[in-house]
C-alpha cells in the first residue's frame, strides 16, 4: 500500500480575473474549488493511474470537512486526523495579466493529534511505501520528517522525500528511496546554478552518495535527470506541449513515478511514467488523467 501524508492541506480557490487591478474591485470570469497540498495531489494522481493509496494528515473546520468531502467524491482514500481547532487552510489563487497567490495559515497541530497520526503509521507493513511531500507548518517541529523516517528504521519502508533545503538534506542519513529535487532547489542546496540536465548530473550523485538511494530531478521545459541504486543515469528531454498549469506537475511527477516502478520494478519505465505525468498535469487545467497521460507517454 501507498500512503501520502499532507500536515497542512488546503481548499484552492483558484480564480480568473480578465485584468486584475490592486485597489479596486475585481470580478472573477470563472472559478473553481480544489483540495490541494502536495501529497493530496500525489495521491490524487496516483488514483488516475489506478494505483491504491491512502492519503493521510490533519484536517479542522468546515473548511477540512470540504477536503475530506472532494477527495471521497474523486474516490481518493483518506484517513486524516481530525484537529480539533481553528479550520483547514484556504489558498487563494488569482490568476490573471500577473498570477498572484495568498496562502493560508492552518490549524495549530497538538502534541496529542501528532501521536494519533504517529500511531497511523505505526500500521505500516513491510514493502509499503510512504511519500513525504512539501513544507511543515510552524505548529510542528522541523525534524518531523526525520522522526518519522527514523520511526520506521529497519522496517523496509520505502520512504519518498519532496523537500527542500535542509528538510532535504537531513533526510538523506535515513536513507529515502527516493528525492525529488528540482533543478533549482538542487542547485541551493549545493550552492551552485543548475540550468541543463548535464550540470545536473553530478550534484544527483552527489545526494545519491549521501545517502538517498535514488534521485529524481525535476527541470520544468529541460526534462529531468534521475540517477538509480542499481547504477543506471537517465536523463530525458521535456515532453513537447502547451504549459496551461505547472501548479501540481512536480508532485504529478512523483506519483507517475511511483506507479511505473511498482508496475515492474524499472527504473527506465519509471522516468518516462514520471515525465509523462508531470508534463500531462501541466499540459492541462486540473492534474492529469490516466489517458493524458498515457497519451504523453507515447511521444517520449
Amino acid at each position: 500500500m501507498i500512503y501520502t501524508i499532507t500536515f497542512n492541506p488546503a481548499l484552492d480557490y483558484i480564480m480568473n480575473v480578465k485584468d486584475c487591478r490592486s485597489g479596486e474591485v475585481n470580478r472573477t470570469d470563472s472559478e473553481k474549488l480544489l483540495a490541494g497540498g502536495k501529497g493530496i495531489n500525489v495521491s490524487t494522481v496516483l488514483k488516475n493511474l489506478g494505483v491504491e493509496n491512502t492519503a493521510l494528515g490533519f484536517i479542522s473546520g468546515f473548511t477540512g470537512n470540504e477536503i475530506v468531502r472532494i477527495l471521497d467524491e474523486m474516490g481518493v482514500k483518506n484517513d486524516f486526523v481530525e484537529l480539533d481547532n481553528g479550520f483547514s487552510r484556504i489558498n487563494v489563487k488569482i490568476k490573471s495579466n500577473e498570477e498572484t497567490e495568498i496562502n493560508g495559515l492552518g490549524p495549530v497541530i497538538t502534541e496529542s493529534a501528532l501521536n494519533i497520526l504517529y500511531e497511523k503509521l505505526d500500521g505500516l507493513k513491510e514493502g509499503d511505501m510512504l511519500v513525504l511531500a512539501g513544507s511543515i507548518p510552524p505548529s510542528l517541529p522541523d525534524t518531523i520528517y526525520c522522526d518519522i523516517m527514523k520511526r520506521f528504521e529497519g522496517r523496509n519502508i520505502n520512504i519518498v522525500v519532496d523537500a527542500t533545503k535542509d528538510l532535504l538534506v537531513n533526510v538523506l542519513e535515513y536513507k529515502p528511496f527516493l528525492v525529488k529535487p528540482n533543478n533549482h532547489e538542487l542547485g541551493e542546496i549545493f550552492g551552485v546554478e543548475l540550468r541543463i540536465r548535464d550540470e545536473v548530473i553530478p550534484y544527483a550523485k552527489k545526494m545519491h552518495e549521501m545517502g538517498a538511494r535514488n534521485v529524481l530531478v525535476s527541470m520544468a521545459g529541460e526534462g529531468a535527470v534521475f540517477v538509480g541504486e542499481d547504477g543506471s543515469e537517465y536523463e530525458s528531454e521535456a515532453p513537447k506541449g502547451k504549459v496551461i498549469n505547472s501548479t501540481g506537475a512536480g508532485d504529478s511527477m512523483v506519483a507517475g513515478f511511483i506507479a511505473g516502478y511498482i508496475e515492474n520494478n524499472d527504473f527506465h519505465h519509471a522516468l518516462k511514467m514520471g515525465l509523462s505525468a508531470g508534463s500531462a498535469s501541466a499540459f492541462s487545467e486540473n492534474l492529469a488523467t490516466k489517458n493524458e497521460i498515457l497519451n504523453v507517454y507515447k511521444t517520449i
